[in-house]
């Protein structure tokens, strides 16, 4: 049979890869042979040139940052107890709060270093200030709460220069606000998904956070009969901390999902039990010793649990590619319509 046969007689070409069946004949045909119809496109998939990510996640060591995160807030907010329990006549409040703050900062600033990798970087920031930079501001920030906290402690533990022990208690306290909350600042100024979407709430949740930390600390440090304001403290923070927090992952819309999966899930999940039980706890402290200590550690817990799901979430949210491309594609839209 030659080329005129097969055109006169509607024949094909068996060959492979000559002709592409579509439309209803290849949907019918499809159905006839038991599969159903297939896409001839492939389902979307988030990815990008070379199988690179969109982002570079962070290189932060776990340990050592979320911990600086959580050091730091603890340390501020026990400032702030600590010039309260000084001013109000409660120096058992006021001790520990004053120690905790100084071991807590020693400690951030320690765990910022090791992540760093050489103290020198840390002294590198200081060479110039530059207030548009979380990091920069933060660096100074430290460099001048630190050495009060310490004084603070010093001299609370050697008894001699009240003066300059109560003068470094109330600087602290001063500068013990900002302390707790500039780590979220930074983390939002960054291109991390699910940290940069939450620049609005975040400082609070951190605020409540370290709050419940501080109070959690002096809770099981302080005699029942001064530990009044740490009661209060508690249940404040760890109101702003779960009311802030539910508020900007409804907020974040995709960009949330990563707190609600695997590890970070799992740590916001126990974060919340304890806080919310530690603050339950936290009231009735002052009638039994025991609970004043369970009190203590589920707030000091969950603090912890709260920063190390944060800084997991973000991580995830830098790896996945879809919590950076959907949102822009989203706010691209908006601006168009």
């Amino acid at each position: 049979m030659n080329g005129s046969d097969v055109g006169r007689h509607g024949l094909r070409d068996t060959r492979p890869g000559r002709e592409a069946v579509t439309g209803a004949r290849a949907g019918r045909r499809r159905h006839r042979r038991g599969r159903g119809e297939q896409p001839m496109v492939p389902a979307a998939e988030f990815s990008s040139y070379y199988g690179k990510p969109v982002l570079n996640k962070p290189t932060w060591k776990p340990l050592d940052i979320a911990g600086y995160l959580y050091l730091g807030g603890l340390a501020g907010a026990s400032s702030l107890l600590a010039a309260g329990g000084q001013l109000t006549g409660r120096p058992w409040l006021a001790a520990p709060a004053k120690l905790g703050a100084a071991g807590a900062i020693s400690l951030s600033l320690a765990a910022l270093v090791h992540d760093l990798g050489r103290p020198a970087r840390f002294l590198n920031m200081l060479r110039v200030l530059k207030p548009t930079s979380p990091m920069s501001v933060g660096s100074w920030l430290l460099a001048g709460y630190a050495p009060l906290a310490l004084t603070a402690a010093v001299t609370e533990v050697a008894g001699r220069y009240r003066l300059l022990g109560s003068a470094a208690t109330l600087a602290s306290a001063v500068l013990g606000p900002a302390v707790t909350t500039y780590t979220a600042v930074l983390l939002s100024d960054t291109a991390v998904p699910s940290w940069h979407e939450g620049y609005r709430e975040l400082p609070f949740v951190f605020a409540g956070s370290a709050a419940t930390a501080a109070s959690g600390l002096a809770l099981a440090a302080a005699p029942a009969a001064e530990a009044g304001p740490a009661r209060r403290l508690a249940v404040l923070g760890a109101g702003l901390e779960l009311g802030a927090f539910r508020l900007m992952k409804r907020r974040m819309g995709l960009s949330a999902e990563p707190f609600e999966q695997g590890r970070p899930h799992l740590l916001l999940r126990v974060s919340e039990v304890l806080t919310a039980g530690g603050a339950c706890l936290a009231v009735f402290a002052d009638r039994d010793r025991r609970l004043a200590l369970a009190a203590g550690a589920a707030l000091l817990t969950g603090s912890a649990a709260l920063r190390f799901g944060v800084f997991h979430a973000g991580v995830a949210s830098a790896e996945d590619p879809k919590y950076t491309v959907v949102p822009q594609r989203e706010r691209l839209e908006a601006r168009g319509s």
